[in-house]
Parts: C-alpha cells; sequence; structure tokens
C-alpha cells in the first residue's frame, strides 16, 4: 500500500487541461444556433449562441452572434425552440446498456409473453451463439418479481440463457445455465445474496439475487472482448448524444470496459466526456487499493485528441455498493421490513461492506485523490455511507475537493438530511423512480409501511438543506432520456400516464432547479469545470430542443409536459454528434 506522501497528484479532473484555454474565439464561426432560446440560468436568457473551434465563442442578441458566420458555417434556426448545457449524466451503465442494446433488450417490452418472444427470436437468429445473454425484464411482471426457468426451458433447452433484471439487482436463468454453474437445491446461498427456491422442494426456480447473480455472471458467463465492449459504448454513445446527453459517469467500471474506453479514447472514438468509477470488489478488502491507483494512471496515461478540450475518459472515481434494493429486500434499513401483512419481519436488509471497512476504504481513497461513488438505497445505507465520509473528513482534513456523492437515495432519514450538506456530499438522485409504478405499489410499500413510505425520493427536502443535487439515469435501468426524467423531477408522475395521481408530490422540484441538476450539478460532480454553462470560452457542449420547455404558458399548475419535447441538435466539444 503506497502511503500518502508517495502519492502525487489527487487525480481528480480539473487539470489545466480542463480549465478553458486563451483562445482566439473571434474568427468564423463553426455553428450558430438562432431562432431558440439561450438559457443562461434561472431566468436569464440570450437569443443566439456561436460555437468554434471547439468552444462558445460568443453567446447574445442574434444580430451580433450573426457576424461571426462565414461561408462555412453551419447554421442551425430553431424556432421556438431552446438551448440548454450538455446534459451530464452523474450514474449510468453504458456499456452494459450497449450490449444489451445488440443483444437482448428487454427493457421496452411489456411483459412475460414479450420477453419470451425475443429471447427466443435472438436464439433462432443466433443458433452459433454457446450463451444467450442480455437483460432489461422487470420484475412487476411475475409473481412476486421472480420469473421461472421453466419458461425459459421452453425455449432455450439445449443452451444457458442469462439475463440481468432491469436494476441489475438479479438475474432470470433457465435450468441448462443452473446445471453448467452446478447449483441445485444444496447450494448454500451466498452471504451477499439468494437463490430463489421452491418452497416445497427446495430447487432453485430461476432466479438469482443481488450476489448469486454477480457471482454467477462473473464466474460462468463469457466475459465479451474488447472489440465487443467498444461496439457497446459506440452504441451506447450513439444513443445517449441523440437525447442530448455530451458527458457521463460510468459507475461500473471493469477492466474489460476500461480498456475499451480507453482505446476510443485514443483514437478519437470517444466523442463523450467519460467519468470511470472503478468497481469496488466488495470480497476484498483495503489491499485493491493499489490495483485502483494503477489503473487511474494508466487511464489518465491515454490522450485523447480532444484533451486541450478536457474531454476523453477519466477513471478517477471509486463505485461502492453498500446495500441492494428494496424490492427484493437487500436494501439496508434501520427497521426491519414489513412482512406485507401488518407485521414485521426479523430482515433489515443486507450491507455489502461492513460499516468499519467502508469507513477505512472511504478514507483511504480519500486520501489518494480519488471521488468516491456509494449506492445507497435503505435509510441505513445512507447513513452509514454517510458515516464513512464524515470518517475521511475527519482523518484527512475538509479541504480536499474531492465531491464524494451518494446515488439512489431512496429512503433516507429525516435527521440525516442536513448531513449532505454539512459533509459536502452531493445527492446523486435518479428522479424516473420518483413515480407511482407496480413495482412501486406492489413490491415496494407494502414492505415499508405507510410511515416509511412516505419518505422515499426526499428531493425537495434534500434541495431545501442546502444539499447540491446532480442527477442521472441509471440506465439501462430506466431510460436515459433526461428530459422524461425531469419531467417526473418536477411532477412526480410518469409522463406515459400523466392521469396517475402525483407520488408523494410535496418532494417535487421547481423545474429551474432540475434542470441545473442535469446540466451544472453533473458537471460539478465530474469535475468538469467547462461545462454545466453556456458562457464564452467553455467548452461546446450543448443541446437544442425543439421547444421551449421554460416559455410562458408552456406549463400549467399541474402540467409540465417536459418529456414532450425533442433534440434537434446535439453539440459535444464543439462537434455535432446528433441531428435529429
Amino acid at each position: 500500500m503506497r502511503t500518502p506522501t508517495e502519492t502525487c497528484a489527487p487525480a481528480t479532473p480539473g487539470t489545466a487541461a480542463d480549465r478553458p484555454a486563451s483562445q482566439d474565439l473571434t474568427g468564423p464561426a463553426d455553428v450558430i444556433v438562432t431562432g431558440a432560446r439561450v438559457r443562461l440560468g434561472p431566468g436569464r436568457f440570450a437569443e443566439a449562441v456561436a460555437v468554434r473551434g471547439g468552444r462558445i465563442a460568443a453567446v447574445g442578441d442574434a444580430a451580433d452572434v450573426l457576424e461571426l458566420a462565414g461561408p462555412r458555417t453551419e447554421r442551425v434556426h430553431a424556432d421556438g425552440g431552446l438551448v440548454l448545457p450538455g446534459f451530464q449524466d452523474a450514474h449510468i451503465h453504458a456499456p452494459f446498456a450497449g450490449r444489451n442494446l445488440l443483444r437482448i433488450w428487454l427493457n421496452d417490452l411489456p411483459g412475460r409473453r414479450a420477453y419470451l418472444d425475443a429471447v427466443a427470436a435472438y436464439a433462432q437468429a443466433n443458433p452459433g451463439e454457446p450463451w444467450i445473454v442480455g437483460g432489461g425484464w422487470a420484475m412487476e411482471h411475475f409473481p412476486g418479481g421472480t420469473p421461472r426457468k421453466e419458461d425459459l426451458d421452453a425455449i432455450v433447452p439445449d443452451r444457458p440463457v442469462f439475463l440481468f433484471n432491469r436494476d441489475v439487482h438479479g438475474a432470470w436463468v433457465n435450468s441448462r445455465a443452473l446445471e453448467l454453474a452446478g447449483i441445485d437445491r444444496h447450494t448454500p446461498d451466498p452471504a451477499d445474496g439468494r437463490i430463489e427456491r421452491d418452497p416445497a422442494t427446495g430447487e432453485p426456480t430461476g432466479t438469482l439475487h443481488e450476489g448469486a447473480a454477480y457471482s454467477f455472471n462473473d464466474h460462468h458467463v463469457p466475459l465479451p472482448g474488447r472489440a465487443e465492449w467498444e461496439a457497446a459504448i459506440l452504441a451506447a454513445q450513439r444513443h445517449l448524444h441523440a437525447l442530448g446527453i455530451t458527458g457521463w459517469q460510468d459507475a461500473w467500471v471493469t477492466p474489460g470496459t476500461q480498456a475499451a474506453y480507453e482505446a476510443l479514447t485514443a483514437d478519437g472514438r470517444l466523442t463523450a466526456r467519460v467519468v470511470g468509477a472503478l468497481w469496488w470488489d466488495r470480497h476484498r478488502g483495503l489491499e485493491q487499493i493499489d490495483d485502483l491507483l494503477t489503473r487511474r494512471a494508466q487511464g489518465l496515461a491515454v490522450v485523447s485528441p480532444r484533451a486541450g478540450l478536457g474531454s476523453g475518459f477519466l477513471p478517477t472515481t471509486v463505485k461502492i455498493m453498500t446495500d441492494g434494493v428494496l424490492e427484493n429486500h437487500t436494501g439496508a434499513l434501520l427497521e426491519p421490513y414489513c412482512d406485507g401483512c401488518g407485521g414485521h419481519s426479523t430482515n433489515s436488509g443486507l450491507t455489502y461492506v461492513e460499516p468499519e471497512l467502508l469507513s477505512a476504504a472511504v478514507t483511504d481513497l480519500d486520501r489518494h485523490g480519488f471521488q468516491v461513488h456509494q449506492h445507497a438505497i435503505g435509510d441505513r445505507a445512507v447513513r452509514i455511507a454517510l458515516d464513512a465520509v464524515a470518517a475521511a473528513r475527519a482523518a484527512n482534513g475538509p479541504g480536499l475537493d474531492r465531491r464524494h456523492h451518494l446515488a439512489h437515495l431512496q429512503l433516507i432519514h429525516p435527521t440525516d438530511l442536513p448531513r449532505f450538506a454539512q459533509l459536502d456530499v452531493v445527492a446523486n438522485l435518479q428522479t424516473y423512480w420518483a413515480k407511482s409504478e407496480p413495482q412501486m405499489d406492489e413490491l415496494t410499500v407494502p414492505f415499508l409501511g405507510p410511515e416509511r413510505a412516505g419518505l422515499q425520493y426526499p428531493f425537495a427536502d434534500l434541495h431545501a438543506s442546502g444539499a447540491r443535487v446532480a442527477m442521472g439515469s441509471d440506465w439501462a435501468v430506466t431510460t436515459a432520456n433526461p428530459l422524461e426524467q425531469l419531467e417526473v423531477a418536477v411532477t412526480r408522475t410518469d409522463p406515459a400516464d400523466r392521469a396517475i395521481a402525483p407520488f408523494l408530490p410535496e418532494q417535487r422540484l421547481p423545474l429551474d432547479v432540475a434542470v441545473d441538476a442535469f446540466t451544472a450539478g453533473s458537471a460539478y460532480v465530474n469535475h468538469d469545470v467547462q461545462a454545466g454553462a453556456l458562457a464564452v470560452g467553455r467548452r461546446a457542449d450543448l443541446v437544442v430542443l425543439d421547444r421551449d420547455v421554460f416559455a410562458p404558458g408552456f406549463a400549467s399548475a399541474d402540467r409540465v409536459p417536459v418529456a414532450d419535447a425533442r433534440v434537434l441538435l446535439t453539440v459535444a466539444s464543439g462537434e455535432v454528434v446528433h441531428r435529429a
């Protein structure tokens, strides 16, 4: 283990390459956008924006900006539209989502029958594939949230099938997969997961929860090669650029996905700016920090052709899973789950890194210059995650600009709300989950009880407490579309069914706050000083919408249809990466 004096710079983004360079921005523009209002901040708008040499060259009155037009300038007139800084997703799984897009993508399908049809069609079209893999199924479409192996056996009896669910906390497998892994009724549950079993026979039914799914995937499912990971990231990047996303934080970077990101960075195919959160192995201890330091140095040594603009792949974060999810009762709670029948169980969920080790890990990572990105769903997980940051602050001092953040935050004990601001911990919100839907109504609320259920996703309380807020999708868990997520943040209703009563409407966010969270807030988390706002000299990351969601009359007291807007143009580092 290196000592603090042996590690040099904190290696967080924000180096000289990330600061706006002194540059001539007065020549002919590459792109000029007019006709749309250009949002400069809450209540502040300009008429036009110009891009030159990868940076914003001018923002202001249309007549003045158009003076920068030359014979090769691309002019975009978006009458009635809106220009925003490029969205940044603060918590996403782009390689895994991209891989499913190229294989079996179940996320947008309506239920069990459609899932099986898609799996059967893929298996038939790919007879040479030794494994059938993909994912995106939703728990709500199966009794108790647990699909069975017999359904898969009926369509793919001869090859193993492994399908992660939508939230990637469980997997659906067939009998052939269980057989190859040697999993039967005598196989014990892992300490960090559960094998779903038939209550009468004890035989595995075909659902693996948490660590049982991860261990199966790590030890039995063939790993993609670098070329496949590269293709997956590029597929994801195309999708994300089409949604106005110009940068993200990848919340689960493995050695394989890191190698692919590095290759795409080196040859210029990575047009987004990506911060990589290196995965913390919960089966190891502090000794893994040496490996993480080596991987960070390796990644930062790869130079992007856009390096002068602060772009590329920056593996400067570590992701730690503190607990599971509430739907399968692995989210860590301060008090036990209800039994769904008016009483309480003895189960308070799981913690994947014990509190003492978590505090030591965050303290060491903080000292070595890493940002720490913690998954925290239940109120006990949130508390121990905050305790770990408090330990790091106490040991290393409060002046280190690490920008640690906690993601998901489904349930926070009210006494812990002010600690986010006190510890300068960013609340990384996945807003699309804060709405009524079958998974919430059937698999979550009955097992929390009415009091705790009423504390879920306290976005407004976090903002009022002074916490910094950022936003991310957790795609492919749910949609990557920032406009759909923003609508849920400000309405607490599903854009697909606006007639449904809002879910805990007192926790709605104002639209200005939500947009700033998905732009400036996520740029802050990513140490990206050039993004998050439209100002002369900053990197030209911007998105043009077909309508102005801030226009008077666009929204009413009970309807803010942000998701009706569409992306016309996305510009990343001055390059047009998407046109509608």
